[in-house]
């Protein structure tokens, strides 16, 4: 746009508008709020679904004729007749993202979002409102038939779960998420009100719960914002998808002024041979990402027969924020491998990359680099590994380390199988290394966590049996059915419960 001034504030708004053409109903959208009433910046963001930088050229274009007062803006009221009807902006319909939604189910899932964790900024969260998440329940009730169907939330920090069993209750949900915080949410909202909605944790970047492998008739997702992010996560969504109908639904947005980000995407989709059924625009409505105007776009994609085979390792980088960005540095300082092969007292050639989906054989001593852990690798890596002493190099403010409190929970839970000792500040101020030493109780408890990796209701009663060689499996399975804390779980592995329900576990059996 020329810099040059124009001869007064609505000429400047025509040429902004002639600049972007097509998407000069974007202009007209800002202004249609600016003449309805004061708006913050981020309600005109929010209400319009404009990019904030967009919204904050059409403010600079109206100049004077917009008044500021405590951060609100409006059109002057000596303006409004000339912006009404050069712009036309009574016959402009700003899209709303309330629509039909009933206001007490609004209010109660506004009451979910309010209650639940903060955004994790290294997780690339950015919260949905609690209309949109109600607005994808509804929408994927009236579009498909949802009743007694399988229906997983690959990552569920805007609690689409919760929405789906407020309007669709009979449909069976499920949530696997890398955030401990949301799975004990989600469980302990889901409690409360008797809703059946089964959680797992995962980092897809290391494997899927075996449990949901080709399970889910539809997975929404709304993924990291990156081609990474988007290939993982609907790689691991087509390891989901059951043969046949299914489908998945992915909330995505780019802004309008940077569309190759979008292509690299749709590219991706595409690469994955998923076919765009259906693209809702500006669908879903966060509180935050300005940049893409606090909405994205919901895609409707169906997998074809070559999807599966063309599902491919994806890279572990795909957040744009934190240790694990796309652009992070992944180089290993030569002091991190010194420092844990000097606690272990055993050579360490190089720090080994994290990942549990498999159980780690060996006995030697190992270390591991979990530097870009967000916080559930640590107790993860230490249920998968079974080698005599282990060695984690970390961040220096993990979460599991950071306070006293945070170090006993983390002892308690691997005390029958491992004795911590936690070296912080080492070997300099961004690191820390825990070793893991093997603890040898014998306790039922110990057999367990060396055997994460199988289906708990079996480990569970053949620890009871090593421990009383008097019982019979049937015996020992009753009793098991008879104190688990959450039955359904006895069909699941023990590295793919949320950690509260892995504590409820060990708990029972101590």
């Amino acid at each position: 746009m020329d810099n040059t001034p124009s001869s007064s504030p609505i000429e400047a708004v025509r040429e902004l508008r002639e600049e972007h053409g097509l998407l000069g109903l974007h202009v007209r959208r800002v202004l249609a709020e600016l003449a309805a009433g004061p708006r913050s910046l981020d309600e005109l963001i929010q209400r319009t679904g404009v990019a904030r930088r967009t919204v904050e050229q059409v403010l600079a274009a109206a100049g004077d004729d917009v008044a500021e007062q405590s951060g609100a803006f409006r059109l002057e009221d000596s303006s409004l007749p000339l912006y009404r009807q050069e712009l036309s902006l009574d016959e402009l319909a700003v899209p709303r993202e309330e629509g039909d939604l009933d206001a007490e189910l609004v209010e109660v899932m506004r009451g979910f979002v309010e209650t639940g964790p903060r955004p994790e900024s290294a997780l690339d969260h950015v919260t949905a409102t609690p209309e949109t998440a109600l607005r994808r329940a509804s929408w994927l009730r009236d579009h498909y038939d949802l009743a007694g169907r399988k229906v997983l939330c690959l990552g569920d920090h805007d609690l689409t779960s919760l929405a789906l069993s407020l309007v669709v209750p009979s449909a069976d949900v499920r949530v696997v998420d890398l955030d401990e915080r949301i799975l004990q949410h989600i469980d302990t909202v889901a409690a409360e009100r008797g809703s059946s909605i089964g959680t797992t944790h995962a980092d897809l970047r290391f494997g899927l719960p075996p449990s949901v492998e080709d399970w889910a008739d539809a997975v929404f997702t709304d993924p990291p914002y990156t081609p990474e992010g988007i290939g993982l996560f609907s790689t691991r969504a087509a390891e989901c998808l059951a043969p046949g109908g299914s489908r998945m639904f992915l909330a995505y947005g780019y802004s309008a002024r940077t569309p190759a980000l979008g292509w690299k995407v749709q590219q991706e989709l595409l690469r994955l041979g998923f076919v765009f059924e259906a693209i809702l625009p500006q669908f879903n409505r966060y509180s935050g990402a300005q940049a893409i105007g606090s909405a994205s776009d919901l895609y409707v994609c169906q997998p074809t027969a070559h999807t599966r085979k063309l599902a491919l390792r994806q890279d572990q980088a795909i957040y744009t924020h934190g240790p694990q960005s796309v652009e992070a540095s992944t180089g290993t300082p030569e002091a991190l491998p010194r420092a844990a092969a000097e606690r272990l007292d055993a050579p360490v050639a190089e720090l080994r990359r994290a990942g549990w989906a498999r159980p780690v054989r060996g006995t030697d001593p190992v270390a591991f680099d979990l530097r870009a852990d967000p916080g559930p690798w640590l107790l993860r890596m230490l249920l998968a590994c079974n080698a005599e002493k282990v060695a984690f190099v970390l961040d220096n403010n993990h979460p599991d380390i950071t306070n006293e409190r945070a170090q006993s929970e983390l002892r308690d839970l691997v005390a029958d199988k491992y004795r911590l000792k936690l070296h912080r500040s080492t070997p300099d101020g961004k690191h820390a290394v825990v070793v893991a030493a093997r603890a040898d109780t014998g306790s039922a408890a110990d057999f367990l966590l060396q055997r994460a990796h199988g289906k708990l209701g079996n480990i569970w009663r053949e620890a009871l049996i090593a421990q009383d060689e008097g019982l019979t499996k049937r015996q020992a399975r009753e009793k098991v059915a008879e104190v688990a804390p959450h039955p359904h779980d006895l069909e699941l592995r023990l590295i793919d419960l949320p950690r509260h329900r892995i504590a409820d576990v060990l708990h029972r059996m101590r």
